[in-house]
Parts: C-alpha cells; structure tokens; sequence
C-alpha cells in the first residue's frame, strides 16, 4: 500500500498527579517550624493535533502508545512539583477518533475546525501537608497522593476530504486530469494502479477553491472487496459531488458508467445520488467524435463532457463545472 494507512489502534494514557509533600520547617533558630509540603504536579494531558501536511496515519502504525509524563511530587519549603509534560498526537484534517470496545466516536476532525483537542486531562497533584495545618493540629504529617490519570484505547480512523472525488476504472485518466487541474503531482504512467493511495488537489478558479480527490480505480466488484476500490470507496462518500471518467479509447466505455454506478450503489445507496458529472476522456484517441457522441447519447439527464488532458482540451470547462458541482447547484 506505499505506506498508506487509514486505520489503526493505539492506546492513550494521561499523567498521573505527583503527590504532596509531608515536610516541616527546619531552621537553626526555628525548632518547632511548622509545615511547609508543597503540592504535587498535575498530570500530562493527552491531546490530538491535527497537521495539514499529513495524509496518512502511517506514523501511528509505527507508535502505538503515547503516554503523558505524571506530575512530580511536592517538596519542603512550599515548593510545587513541576507538572507533568502533555503528550501531542497528530493526525491528518478529516481523522475520526473512535473508543475501541464500543465504536463510539469520539470526536470528528472533518466536522470540528478546531485543529486541537485535549481527550483525557491528566490528573491534578495532591496538596501538601502545609494545608492541613489548623490551630488544633500543627504537626499534620499527612498529605495528598495525586491522582490518577486516565487510560483509552482509540479506533483511529481517516476520511479523505474533498470537494469532489473522481470516479473509475484503473488508467481512466484521473491522475492526469488532477495534475493538470491542481498543484498536486500525483504518479502517472500507462498501466492500472498506478494510483495506490488517494491523492488531493487544490483547484483554484474565480478566486475560490476546490478540493480535488484523485481516488485509487474501482473495478468491477470493489463494493464486495475486490481490488483496491473498497479500500478508498469510503474516501468520497463526504464528497459534494463526483467526476466519472470513462476512457474513450477503452471498447467497452459505453457500459462503464453503469458499472461504476453499480458499485457505488452496491457501497452506499446515498454515494450513488450525489451530485455528479461524466467525463469522456482521451477524446484525442476519439478522432471523429463519435465515441463521445455516443456515450452522450447513452446517458440522458447526465452533464457529459469531452475532456483531452495530452491536448489539454476543454479545461476550462470542466473547471466550470467542477465548482458548481462544489457549491451543489442542481443545474449545470
């Protein structure tokens, strides 16, 4: 898979609270000093931290536990132990965080803009004996434990997000048209599968953006496991709207699209009603028309376009349609 990951399991714990010192004042000239234990440090937190730059949960794979530093213990003298070093977890924009035993999600890192959040707080330090000195009792030789963190274990999960998210078959075109449309440079050469992880692009156009989702091709049967579309299916279904490519040059490109549609259908009913467009692709290889004609043809109700990414044809229009697609307008 290249070192794309989507899911994983790790396992979170916050510090635990230092305690509170037992001590007394002891100075030359001072014998019965009173009291003086400082107060335990609080515990490290556990927090999540989204980083724009990551796309993939690959590095938590890697590292399966983090754990917060526990506070340090009161010392004489009414001095604090320091408090206990919160640890970061990062994850890429559209992470879901789900408790393990149960699935219950937690929280949702495509829905919340915030790009932080603390899960479990680490747990506050004990008080020193120095608080517990009354007019009655001036020699307290007690004082507080800390408390105890908390301790998860965490289904982690990521939805690519996206504006849009390209549809069909391996080599259909799709890394191509998102290299020209976006600042993304996706690998691309002439055999099926190049695109083993999803890759995004940003398409700027009329001062507004439109984020691009270029994923892996579905054969036929990816809704049931086969190939790598079941993997990614997922990825598109918070998309506003999908782009269809049919290859022109391939002889069955008139039946693609109700194929592709079957297995969206077969995934999701709701994927298979997105809004969406057709794409004719390679219409440099369909020198007379008639193939794109054809397939318009096939699919009344549809918006079809022709599109040649090696002759770079017809961009603008598709960019057009892309963001109307992005802002969900019914007509096109």
């Amino acid at each position: 898979m290249e070192g794309f990951v989507d899911e994983t399991i790790i396992e979170v714990s916050s510090g635990h609270g230092g305690a509170g010192s037992v001590s007394f004042r002891r100075e030359k000239y001072v014998p019965f000093g009173g009291p003086d234990g400082g107060d335990g440090g609080r515990g490290g937190d556990v927090v999540f931290q989204v980083k724009e730059n990551l796309k993939t949960l690959a590095h938590l794979r890697m590292r399966r536990t983090f754990h917060a530093q526990n506070g340090q213990p009161g010392q004489g003298e009414r001095r604090f132990g320091k408090d206990g070093e919160s640890v970061f977890v990062t994850v890429p924009p559209g992470t879901l965080i789900k408790r393990k035993e149960t699935g219950e999600l937690l929280h949702d890192f495509s829905e919340d803009a915030e790009p932080q959040w603390v899960f479990l707080t680490g747990g506050r330090g004990g008080q020193g004996n120095w608080h517990f000195r009354t007019s009655r009792h001036q020699v307290p030789k007690h004082a507080q434990p800390g408390l105890s963190g908390a301790s998860a274990s965490l289904q982690i999960e990521l939805n690519i997000i996206a504006d849009l998210g390209f549809v069909g078959f391996p080599n259909a075109g799709k890394s191509t048209l998102l290299s020209l449309l976006t600042n993304a440079t996706p690998k691309i050469a002439a055999y099926p599968f190049t695109t083993k992880i999803p890759n995004l692009g940003v398409m700027r156009i009329f001062d507004q953006d439109v984020v691009l989702a270029d994923i892996p091709g579905i054969l036929e049967g990816a809704s049931q496991g086969l190939g790598l579309g079941l993997q990614f299916l997922k990825h598109i279904s918070r998309t506003k709207g999908l782009v269809f490519l049919i290859d022109l040059s391939e002889e069955e490109y008139a039946l693609s699209f109700a194929t592709l549609l079957e297995e969206l259908r077969e995934f999701s009913a709701v994927l298979a009603t997105k809004p969406r467009v057709v794409l004719g692709s390679k219409t440099d290889l369909d020198e007379d028309g008639t193939r794109l004609e054809a397939l318009k043809a096939s699919l009344p109700g549809e918006t079809v376009l022709g599109i040649s990414s090696f002759a770079r044809e017809r961009l603008d229009d598709v960019r057009r349609v892309f963001l109307q697609l992005a802002e969900k307008e019914a007509v096109l």
